[in-house]
């Protein structure tokens, strides 16, 4: 099996090294972006299984970055980070079509759990035949 490939966005460069050295040493292969339309340059070049994107960044927010991928990179799950916002900034991701959202501080074991589900859901989605799957129900 091939490893996950991730997307890591944040704006806190401290935050990113930290999240990208704790998923490499657990096999995922993890690629960093200082914000959303970092983000997005990256996605039209490069495939990735799961995006973790912050909520709120300077420039471009999780959120308008959210609505970009759900329109261009539809295959891609997202999972939102939700820091300095609150829950309700998690569902409305999930509203407009991030596949979760997880609070920051968070337990790396709780992140690599929605990692391996929001992975399995794309997989499934693609196998039978990328169909639309509403989100948030």
């Amino acid at each position: 099996m091939s490893r996950i490939k991730l997307l890591v966005v944040d704006d806190e460069a401290d935050f990113l090294k930290l999240v990208k050295r704790r998923l490499e040493r657990r096999n995922f292969d993890v690629e960093v972006a200082s914000g959303g339309a970092e983000a997005l340059h990256f996605l039209s070049a490069n495939p990735v299984d799961v995006v973790i994107l912050d909520v709120r960044m300077p420039g471009m927010s999780g959120m308008d970055a959210l609505k970009h991928m759900r329109r261009k990179h539809s295959e891609v799950e997202v999972i939102m980070l939700t820091g300095h916002s609150s829950v309700a900034s998690g569902l409305e991701g999930i509203s407009h079509g991030a596949y979760d959202y997880i609070l920051k501080p968070f337990e790396i074991d709780d992140l690599i759990e929605r990692i391996r589900s929001a992975h399995e859901h794309a997989v499934l989605r693609r196998e039978g035949g990328g169909g639309n799957v509403s989100s948030g129900s």
